[in-house]
């Protein structure tokens, strides 16, 4: 697995890494020259050339690389969107746009990964439109809140106009780095960030809960079905349990679970008992909750690879 730090804040380079500094990141530059996603594309942008395969980080885990963020990546977003918009009369920036998907992807061909996961920054700009529309599939994730909502709106009237846009850079034999020319496939969203009581969402969080699912089936699906980046609702049931359309998978908050992962740098579910630091109940409330985020990310994670084999 790739995963990709394509947030100009970097938040996924620095929980992956563990650092907390610029200091740190300019080490990791340095000792990894290139294994960030701006030094590959930045002959391209520079009008130098082609773009350099990048020699991703490995983790601690062999079979997952990470391709670092970079604050910089932030400087070719007014270009993308220039090229997005003018390329047909400016020859010299055509392949702009698709620079980004083929970059990433030859960087996971050389690889060898089965699975690329792009990390996006929350905005809808000329960046996200590139990478998104140059991948296979999407996942939403949801937090339990107003802004969301309007989010997921905001979305449905977006992707038109990026599907649109991207038309004249799909596929075309006279450009070097074309983009997809099928746009991504919606296959789930996400239900995170609650508080749960008995089992289930407390009631606050239910509320917004319901309402985001509903503006994902009523007003956001629609939209795709006419864009054709839908599956079909029996694809996506036959291979992931869920009482809820769409809905891959539903998560809780973390609570304490979250700053014993940071501090030690692994996944939540693999916690030992001396890095959870407590006893008695707390640490048996802590070790119960443990188990069943493992459950819950191998059941998710199960689904996930079932899903895409079959789409």
């Amino acid at each position: 697995v790739l995963i990709v730090d394509a947030d100009p804040q970097c938040n996924l380079t620095s929980l992956v890494l563990g650092y907390d500094n610029s200091i740190d990141i300019n080490l990791i530059y340095q000792q990894y020259p290139n294994c960030d996603i701006y030094t590959g594309l930045d002959p391209v942008f520079q009008g130098n050339g082609n773009f350099v395969v990048a020699e991703p980080y490995q983790t601690a885990n062999k079979n997952l690389y990470l391709l670092c963020g970079n604050l910089r990546i932030a400087e070719i977003e007014t270009q993308l969107s220039v090229a997005l918009s003018t390329s047909a009369s400016i020859t010299a920036i055509k392949n702009l746009p698709g620079s980004v998907g083929c970059f990433i992807r030859e960087t996971g061909r050389k690889l060898e990964v089965d699975y690329i996961l792009i990390d996006m920054s929350p905005s809808i700009g000329a960046l996200n439109e590139c990478l998104f529309m140059n991948s296979d599939c999407f996942i939403i994730p949801t937090s339990p809140d107003y802004f969301c909502d309007e989010a997921i709106k905001s979305l449905a009237r977006t992707f038109p106009r990026w599907n649109k846009e991207v038309e004249n850079f799909r596929n075309q034999k006279e450009m070097s780095y074309p983009i997809n020319k099928e746009p991504p496939k919606f296959i789930g969203f996400i239900s995170q960030r609650y508080r749960p009581r008995n089992g289930a969402p407390a009631k606050s969080f239910q509320h917004w809960i319901d309402i985001i699912r509903d503006s994902v089936n009523k007003i956001l699906l629609p939209v795709l079905k006419q864009l054709k980046m839908d599956i079909p609702l029996s694809v996506f049931t036959s291979y992931v349990s869920t009482s809820e359309p769409f809905n891959f998978i539903s998560i809780s908050d973390f609570n304490s679970l979250v700053a014993q992962s940071q501090k030690y740098g692994v996944p939540l579910f693999e916690l030992t008992k001396a890095q959870m630091e407590q006893s008695g109940t707390v640490y048996n409330n802590m070790e119960n909750s443990r188990q069943e985020f493992d459950k819950l990310f191998d059941n998710f994670g199960n689904n996930f690879i079932n899903l895409l084999a079959n789409i």
